[in-house]
């Protein structure tokens, strides 16, 4: 089994970059030395300003050996994703892929999952009830009709906080809203850079997944082009435990599931 499709990376990072050959070259440099030859570049919405598609045709008419997707990542952040979900409407044709995440609670000036400030979110609350919220945000940005998958879908682990109850039907009713909008989820390898140490989402997540019959995108999450397939290697070996034998990729939003 190779894997060769990183769909979460930020070529701008945490800054309006705007897009040029100088910023965008060195990712596929990256990707075709990772064995990749299908990329996403999905800077968060916030960042739109800096996204130019003519760019993105100019690096693809250099790289023609290379899939390279024009993608967003659109999340639910209370000051800009207003703005960011105009931008994803006014430019959905010339995207070819969308990413929906959840990375704010009732907090509306911290993400959740930064790390380690976010963490101050957590103390003294119901963990389970975080959990609910969390997964209730989620279904939120799913159902906008304006994305194609969902990112990090367990993110809410990131610190390390696990219910203490049964939180399994909400996951399952999460993921049965998530096959009904028939959008995929992501196999992130971010969560094992993160203080949780482990793929985004659970194994549990992932087998309920399979059972009904959703579809698997592959993502690093990469926030610099050197971590482009970040544990692939790894990402590869829980898969092939975990019986998946398929990804998925978009272009111009119009899934196709290749088999590994």
């Amino acid at each position: 089994m190779k894997l060769f499709s990183d769909y979460h990376s930020h070529p701008q990072g945490h800054r309006v970059q705007p897009y040029s050959r100088e910023l965008l070259q060195p990712w596929i440099d990256s990707a075709r030395a990772g064995g990749l030859n299908d990329i996403a570049f999905t800077d968060h919405d916030r960042f739109h300003a800096g996204i130019d598609f003519g760019e993105i045709d100019k690096l693809r008419a250099a790289n023609p050996d290379l899939k390279i997707r024009a993608g967003i990542e659109l999340d639910n952040d209370p000051q800009t994703s207003g703005a960011g979900r105009k931008w994803v409407e006014k430019n959905w044709d010339k995207l070819d892929f969308v990413l929906g995440s959840v990375h704010y609670l009732d907090d509306p000036t911290q993400m959740f999952d930064s790390v380690p400030d976010g963490a101050g979110q957590f103390v003294g609350r119901s963990i389970d009830e975080i959990y609910e919220d969390y997964f209730h945000r989620v279904r939120d940005i799913a159902a906008t009709g304006l994305v194609d998958c969902l990112s990090h879908l367990d993110l809410i682990k990131i610190h390390g906080h696990r219910p203490c109850g049964d939180v399994r039907s909400i996951i399952n009713e999460t993921l049965d809203f998530i096959r009904s909008r028939d959008l995929a989820i992501e196999l992130s390898t971010a969560g094992w850079r993160k203080p949780v140490d482990e793929l985004y989402p659970s194994d549990r997540i992932i087998k309920l997944a399979i059972e009904k019959e959703i579809s698997f995108t592959t993502a690093s999450d990469a926030h610099s082009h050197v971590q482009l397939a970040e544990n692939f290697d790894r990402l590869t070996g829980k898969m092939s435990i975990l019986g998946v034998r398929e990804v998925c990729v978009y272009d111009k939003h119009k899934r196709e599931v290749r088999k590994l």
